[in-house]
């Protein structure tokens, strides 16, 4: 059992990284496999809807790994402001290291998959939502009501996914750092 899942969550691996660079249609299921490492049975067994249900997966996976960054950031942060910021700086010096070739696993994928793929879109509003959670309860500790946190919160997560698009465009960190830098100054104007 441990073996099984362990192909599992290498297949769920695989997916991200190359969903990250190529996209999902970019990818194909030889691909992942030779990623992985895991036996071609194994990608059937595990996800026997095919490349959508490893899509799914990996969304959710990304997602989670993100949420976890930020949290980790927002524990070190002392307002929003400055989350937005070390999350962008940190975004940014991932795709600079991959030679801008990096996106986000769940944007590439949702954008090609939403809203066609019930699950593909679930998987995306989870994520989306645990990402703006994150947030949220930082800009709550900022002084922001509920309401105003919700509403900042979706605007933060638009304006950084943007920006990566952008960055990755560009081939340049400009775009992540401006933006992050424009949300820290209407964040604390907003909060006045």
């Amino acid at each position: 059992m441990a073996a099984a899942q362990k192909h599992r969550q290498a297949i769920i691996d695989a997916a991200v990284d190359l969903f990250r660079r190529q996209g999902y249609s970019g990818t194909g299921l030889n691909d992942v496999v030779r990623a992985s490492g895991a036996p071609k049975g194994s990608l059937y067994h595990y996800f026997p809807d095919g490349k959508a249900s490893i899509a799914e997966a990996a969304v959710l996976e990304a997602g989670t790994r993100v949420a976890n960054t930020v949290e980790q950031l927002s524990a070190k942060a002392t307002s929003c402001g400055e989350l937005v910021k070390a999350h962008a700086v940190l975004l940014a010096g991932w795709m600079a290291k991959s030679g801008w070739q990096d996106g986000s696993p769940v944007t590439t994928v949702i954008l090609e998959m939403a809203p066609e793929n019930a699950a593909v879109t679930e998987a995306g509003r989870q994520v989306f939502a645990a990402w703006r959670q994150v947030i949220k309860v930082q800009l709550i500790r900022d002084g922001f009501d509920d309401h105003r946190a919700e509403r900042l919160a979706f605007l933060c997560t638009a304006v950084i996914e943007g920006a990566l698009v952008q960055s990755r465009v560009e081939k340049s960190a400009q775009p992540l750092l401006t933006a992050s830098e424009e949300l820290g100054l209407l964040l604390e104007a907003t909060s006045r």
